[in-house]
């Protein structure tokens, strides 16, 4: 029998749903890149359901209680007391979510004696210290291009809240006013604004794509420079260092994956060095940027506007500063958990699962890390230095 252990974030505050606003979801079998969409056999449950909160379950308790296997489900992760430390010394399976972090830090590893997966149901799995997991040999696996997409559209969308002030606007009318000079007076067009997107990577290609139609400059950094053929069908330009690229853009897209070398990037002397009314939008991860530089820089002026779906920690405290900042379009982490979304992480969570359970190779496109070293993808997008914890996974 195989314990696993799943951290999932809590129901609806009125109860799981009874119903939906739409009764399927379009059907996508590739990624933009050709491959295949998660497929794996005897799919139980119904796609466009909520999966990714405690009721959903991913759709997992069948396939795993019908193997003879048990599954434990909780939101409750933080501190000594918590369900998720009681129950994680005899898993051998744990699964987490970015937008509901159970954080599997060095300390974590030593107590559970029988672990041997770190699953992420999403894409980013920087809320597990890889060389911890690297020294107990645990295998970390994430479903990667499950979300790429959600994440990007979600970008993209706040872009535009940004730039044309949509969400104090959208409060004028909720609480009855008409006052248009008070929304107008920060709102602009984007067209012939100069684009920079951050780590040009699934996401960061996808809010290219998505970007390009607006006519605007659009600029990109990256770890390798893309193909010619692929720059030229983005309209982007490569710009090898962050802080050039930084100096030149009227919107910057954060898009890499927090590692170390990209913690804290976008710090106090990098948003001095923009544009003066430069914006920032970041659904990446929190700690890419340094919390109260940005409040600082929205309070002076130096930036028009920041929005972002990624908090550090998660769930943030009622008394972070970025949900009273100005000129903010903040969202919890919902980006890459819409239901289209859902639908293909808890599918890929089944097929790294069954492969677990079967001993067959895990698809190397899903793994991080394996054997003591990093892996399959997550050898191209993460940097981890011996000796050092992960970014994002020592707190809560």
């Amino acid at each position: 029998m195989v314990k696993v252990l799943a951290v999932l974030y809590p129901d609806p505050v009125n109860g799981y749903p009874t119903k939906y606003a739409r009764d399927s979801i379009p059907k996508i079998t590739k990624y933009p890149d050709g491959t295949s969409v998660p497929n794996p056999k005897n799919i139980d449950f119904i796609l466009g359901q909520l999966l990714g909160s405690v009721s959903g379950e991913l759709g997992l308790r069948k396939f795993l209680e019908d193997g003879g296997n048990e599954l434990v489900v909780t939101s409750d992760k933080e501190g000594p007391n918590s369900v998720f430390e009681k129950e994680l010394p005899d898993a051998d399976v744990v699964i987490s979510q970015p937008f509901w972090p159970g954080y599997l830090n060095k300390e974590r590893f030593e107590k559970a004696k029988k672990l041997k997966l770190a699953i992420t149901a999403g894409i980013g799995s920087d809320h597990v210290d890889l060389n911890a997991a690297n020294e107990h040999q645990i295998t970390v696996a994430e479903v990667t291009f499950s979300n790429s997409i959600s994440v990007a559209e979600h970008s993209v969308m706040q872009v535009l809240d940004l730039v044309r002030n949509f969400v104090p606007a959208h409060e004028v009318i909720r609480q009855g006013g008409w006052n248009i000079a008070d929304v107008v007076e920060h709102s602009y067009d984007l067209e012939g604004m100069t684009v920079g997107v951050v780590g040009a990577g699934r996401i960061g290609q996808a809010v290219l794509k998505r970007l390009k139609p607006f006519d605007v400059k659009l600029v990109y950094t990256k770890r390798h420079q893309l193909a010619p053929e692929v720059e030229k069908e983005l309209g982007a330009t490569f710009i090898k260092d962050v802080h050039d690229l930084m100096k030149q853009v009227d919107v910057a897209v954060l898009t890499p994956p927090l590692h170390s070398e990209t913690y804290h990037m976008v710090d106090a002397d990098m948003i001095k060095s923009m544009k003066r009314g430069a914006y920032i939008v970041n659904d990446s991860r929190g700690e890419l940027v340094v919390r109260d530089a940005i409040v600082e820089a929205l309070n002076s002026g130096q930036l028009a506007g920041y929005a972002g779906d990624v908090w550090y920690p998660q769930p943030a405290p009622a008394d972070h500063p970025w949900r009273t900042m100005p000129f903010e379009a903040m969202t919890p982490h919902i980006s890459g958990t819409s239901l289209s979304a859902q639908a293909r992480y808890a599918a890929g969570t089944r097929e790294i699962l069954k492969d677990f359970l079967d001993g067959t190779p895990i698809r190397p496109d899903y793994l991080i890390a394996e054997a003591g070293q990093l892996a399959g993808t997550g050898a191209k997008s993460y940097t981890v230095k011996k000796g050092e914890e992960s970014p994002g996974s020592e707190h809560e």
